[in-house]
């Protein structure tokens, strides 16, 4: 019988043991010395899943509802990139699981406005910034959820979602966080990269890391596909695309209507009931 704990009782072990505070690296090796062989995604996963501040953290399983930072998930708070130390709400302040106005789980500390993500590309031109989206996780967010709208050679999508209940929504790789990984009717994978700006080299080189390490670790006998979304597609990411198969380019626009409302709107639907 196997009587290993689970993966995040291993990590909590590993990070108490290593003087509170660790780095991922730090953690595996750990784990990997005491308890043998354990999938390292899995161990990112449940790194992410039990970080306080971790943005990502909402898109597990374990996540799915609000609540304040108190469960046995809810043990490390990340410091840096790739480092952890254990959470202490005196010292970190306590964070929670909320919905925001929109009634999407973001991570936050509580009283708080919801914890950012990354910076906007540094390539935006000041000028643009209004007319975009104000954070990469607001287009993505839109793209997930009408994903099935969207068809790529013909084929229409849906959201991976792989054995351990993990959506394809930021997915966790040892080579950063894919912004939506999908797959096609004939179960193909597709991995999305959206880009604020119009960076061509960065787009198709972190797109192509992406499409490696999903052919090396899920794709098996399954194509693989990439998808660039911009505001803007310019020519040298047509080049680039152009020698590479399997790359599709999308551009997106915003469409704002306004329309005035009458002071007396509410008084004129409850009469009209």
């Amino acid at each position: 019988m196997d009587n290993k704990p689970y993966v995040w009782q291993m990590i909590k072990e590993a990070v108490e043991n290593l003087g509170g505070k660790a780095s991922y690296s730090e953690i595996k090796n750990y784990v990997k010395e005491k308890y043998g062989e354990v999938n390292e995604s899995t161990i990112n996963s449940q790194i992410v899943v039990c970080t306080v501040n971790h943005p990502s953290r909402i898109h597990y399983p374990e996540n799915k509802k609000p609540r304040i930072a108190n469960s046995k998930y809810d043990f490390l708070f990340n410091t840096g990139r790739g480092k952890v130390e254990l959470y202490d709400p005196e010292k970190h302040g306590v964070w929670e699981i909320r919905k925001n106005e929109y009634g999407k789980l973001v991570v936050a500390q509580t009283g708080l406005d919801e914890y950012p993500e990354d910076e906007l590309d540094k390539e935006i031109a000041e000028d643009e910034r209004d007319l975009l989206f104000p954070l990469e996780s607001h287009l993505r967010d839109f793209i997930a959820n009408n994903i099935e709208a969207i068809t790529v050679n013909g084929h229409r999508l849906k959201i991976y979602v792989d054995e351990q209940g993990r959506d394809g929504i930021e997915y966790p790789t040892d080579v950063g966080p894919i912004d939506i990984l999908a797959i096609d009717e004939e179960d193909n994978f597709v991995v999305f990269e959206l880009k604020l700006s119009r960076g061509a080299d960065r787009a198709m080189g972190q797109l192509s890391r992406y499409m490696g390490w999903v052919k090396r670790n899920l794709s098996k006998d399954k194509k693989i596909k990439g998808v660039i979304i911009a505001k803007r597609v310019d020519e040298k990411l047509k080049y680039a695309a152009s020698i590479i198969p399997d790359i599709t380019l999308f551009e997106y626009e915003l469409d704002f209507k306004i329309r005035e409302v009458s002071i007396n709107e509410h008084d004129e639907r409850n009469n009209g009931k």
